[in-house]
């Protein structure tokens, strides 16, 4: 298997994954602000190891998914989600709709790094693994279910606090709608998965979830890859 060419400007490759709808929420939000930019999809199903063959480490030497291919840009590769998210605000959201301006707006910058961050080095490693030992461990290992469990929770608690009196989590006043929800909502969006049932006991957090899906960018990001 090799990489494609297409008249479009990006190809994404990606899975039904909350980091793959990570990229194609913000691909559909920018497309839907500027409707030259648009993706074709290489659908991966992680069960056909297909991300381990020696054409796609040549794309993500980690071996794992999402990753783009800007054809705009002299065929650039980038893997990691929250390199990928920062890497389209730069060359195609100018106008720092989703995100905000390093220089005229640091502090609120420095907020919106600081909650990816908090993404993509605890929701998602943490609520993968309590996704990991809840439903695919080859064998019930109560610790381990409970310790990410516990923490996955934790986390949440943390958004819930982030979010008094507010309504995204980057931004002055009651926030904007910017990379650092984009980064979180697709693994919170999943908790039945990690073992939490309902969101009742984080009340802020299930209000800006359902902020989130009520976003046609969101809706339509989530259909990617088609089934």
């Amino acid at each position: 298997m090799t990489t494609t060419s297409t008249a479009k400007p990006f190809t994404l490759y990606t899975g039904s994954t909350p980091n793959g709808f990570q990229v194609s929420i913000f691909l559909e939000e920018l497309r839907a602000i500027d409707p030259s930019i648009d993706y074709d999809v290489f659908k991966i199903v992680i069960s056909t190891m297909v991300q381990k063959e020696p054409w796609f480490i040549k794309l993500n030497p980690n071996g794992r998914f999402p990753v783009i291919v800007d054809h705009s840009r002299n065929d650039f590769v980038v893997f990691e989600t929250a390199a990928i998210l920062l890497y389209l605000a730069q060359h195609y959201d100018k106008n720092h709709i989703f995100w905000f301006n390093s220089q005229s707006e640091p502090d609120d910058y420095s907020e919106m790094l600081q909650w990816i961050f908090f993404g993509h080095g605890g929701i998602g490693p943490m609520q993968g693994q309590s996704h990991h030992f809840q439903n695919y461990a080859p064998e019930v290992i109560p610790y381990a279910q409970k310790r990410y469990l516990d923490e996955t929770k934790r986390l949440y608690n943390v958004l819930e606090i982030r979010l008094q009196d507010r309504d995204w989590l980057a931004g002055p006043g009651r926030g904007k709608y910017s990379l650092a929800d984009i980064k979180s909502f697709p693994w919170v969006r999943r908790h039945p998965f990690a073992g939490i049932e309902t969101l009742d006991e984080f009340p802020r957090v299930k209000a800006w979830v359902e902020r989130n899906y009520a976003r046609a960018g969101v809706e339509a990001g989530l259909k990617v890859p088609p089934a």
